[in-house]
């Protein structure tokens, strides 16, 4: 059994990541669980405190360090070599703030230590104002595939997953085998892609100063909070097309976004004093105060355009939304102790896949509340489990072919491995720890592996380019960047402020 180091195990590893370990414990795949968090940070540790969860779960506390350094501090890099010998570690979970991720890889990595990476890849602080810091999102994922490959001679078993979970949901792989048997028949990629997430972040004027988890002062918003997940599926999605031949080599990205200080416009001081009894004894700010404080924050909700091409020719436009500003079901003054999840967030997501004249397909996961259903049915639309794929295609041209197939939760259970799976977000979560648990002990090779770090280039690339848009605005220049696709991502050009950002 192999023993397993969990690096910030606050909110969402407590939901996520350590009661799919603790399953991997009753399995016999995981022997001792061990956890590193910064110090300062237990208050938030214990409001998420699973059932599932590990029984005895031993926490090493470090000092907190700025976000950005290369390498770790000499006295937590000692700290984490001496708990790896101690606790015979032979796998990481990276579950930190976003910021962290790039540091705490290299570090496992030199180590020849496996991973399980959260999401996003990496980001840096001040990306969404900042072109230099936006571009270096794009050259830190170059460099860790770079120490992947080098880790990979001295330990050639070593792997680095990332959990990207929509890559385990049934429901997406039921996308994949739509849009590749249409690619296959007609020769068609995706043409056009619009992609929609909203999770309901309500979050008052003052605490979009006070509230730093999943805050925005970083520099940094949406896009890295849960933004990853749809700069990885549409690639992922367009990739099933490649039956057709036809593909991109390069992506132009223009972004627009609302953030905090633009929340006042929309809801002022003023408004919330009407709507809210008591906020105005709460709120210690004024609004010309908040709009001073809350300059250069990251992003609450974006949108953006991409177009794909191949050889200067557009092969498919794609839309992504991405709001934390969207509806809602937080009512209450105070925010609820659990900013994770159960203060109001609910999640609304579609995916609209045009394969030009011949297939059109819309998935649509919508809830009403978190872990209930106003209609008291958990699979309809707006239950906390509803989702459902709709088909359409072009029967007038291929008779055989339905002209409308519904997909209800009931069709959406099967994994690319057979496997029957809930179809859920936490399910797919999972999932993802479970293949990594199987890597671990033997049970699983390589090219098994679904979400490899060396298949997140193109995601990486998406993400890099959307904040190199952002960050153009704020700097008063033009918010296009183009990318490149090809297979080996090059470092991004140190002098790069102009129109387009070009990576070769």
């Amino acid at each position: 059994m192999k023993n397993v180091l969990v690096i910030g195990v606050g909110p969402h590893a407590r939901r996520s990541h350590l009661p799919a370990l603790a399953a991997g414990q009753r399995d016999g795949l995981v022997g001792t669980i061990c956890g590193v968090d910064v110090l300062g940070a237990a208050s938030v540790l214990t409001v998420f405190d699973s059932d599932d969860g590990p029984r005895d779960l031993p926490v090493t506390l470090i000092d907190p360090f700025p976000a950005g350094e290369h390498t770790l501090p000499d006295a937590v890099r000692q700290t984490l070599d001496a708990l790896v010998v101690r606790r015979s570690i032979d796998a990481v979970v990276v579950a930190t703030e976003p910021a962290f991720h790039m540091v705490y890889a290299r570090w496992a990595l030199e180590r020849g230590l496996n991973i399980l990476l959260d999401k996003p890849l990496g980001v840096r602080a001040n990306a969404s104002t900042d072109p230099a810091q936006a571009g270096a999102i794009l050259t830190d994922v170059e460099d860790l595939v770079t120490r992947y490959d080098r880790a990979r001679r001295h330990h050639p078993d070593v792997v680095v997953s990332v959990q990207s979970q929509r890559r385990y949901h049934p429901a997406f792989w039921a996308l994949r085998d739509l849009i590749a048997e249409i690619a296959e028949a007609t020769g068609c990629p995706v043409t056009s892609v619009q992609s929609f997430h909203s999770d309901g972040q309500w979050r008052l004027p003052d605490e979009l100063l006070d509230l730093d988890y999943h805050g925005y002062g970083r520099g940094y918003g949406k896009c890295a909070h849960s933004g990853y997940h749809f700069f990885d599926i549409i690639p992922w999605l367009l990739a099933a097309g490649d039956a057709s031949g036809k593909m991109a080599d390069a992506v132009r990205v223009h972004a627009e976004v609302t953030r905090p200080a633009d929340l006042l416009a929309q809801l002022g001081v003023a408004d919330y004093e009407r709507l809210f009894d008591g906020f105005a004894a709460r709120n210690r700010y004024t609004e010309a105060e908040l709009r001073a404080g809350l300059h250069g924050f990251g992003e609450v909700d974006a949108g953006i355009s991409m177009a794909f091409t191949s050889a200067g020719r557009t092969l498919t436009l794609a839309t992504l939304n991405l709001f934390h500003n969207g509806f809602s079901q937080r009512g209450n003054l105070a925010p609820a102790a659990a900013l994770y999840k159960g203060n109001g967030r609910v999640r609304q997501e579609t995916h609209i896949i045009q394969q030009g004249p011949f297939q059109a397909l819309h998935l649509h996961s919508l809830q009403t509340l978190e872990g209930d259903s106003c209609a008291g049915d958990r699979y309809a639309v707006g239950g906390d489990q509803h989702i459902e794929v709709h088909v359409f295609r072009n029967n007038r041209f291929r008779p055989g072919w339905k002209p409308y197939t519904r997909l209800g939760r009931g069709d959406l259970t099967t994994t690319a491995d057979g496997d029957l799976a809930t179809p859920t977000q936490q399910s797919s979560r999972r999932r993802s720890m479970h293949e990594f648990l199987l890597y671990l002990n033997g049970h699983r090779d390589r090219h098994q592996m679904r979400s490899d770090l060396t298949t997140h280039r193109t995601a990486a690339a998406l993400m890099a380019g959307t904040y190199l848009s952002m960050a153009h605005r704020f700097s008063g220049t033009s918010p296009e960047a183009t990318l490149s696709l090809a297979p080996t991502l090059a470092a991004l050009p140190a002098q790069a402020r102009g129109r387009e950002v070009i990576v070769r």
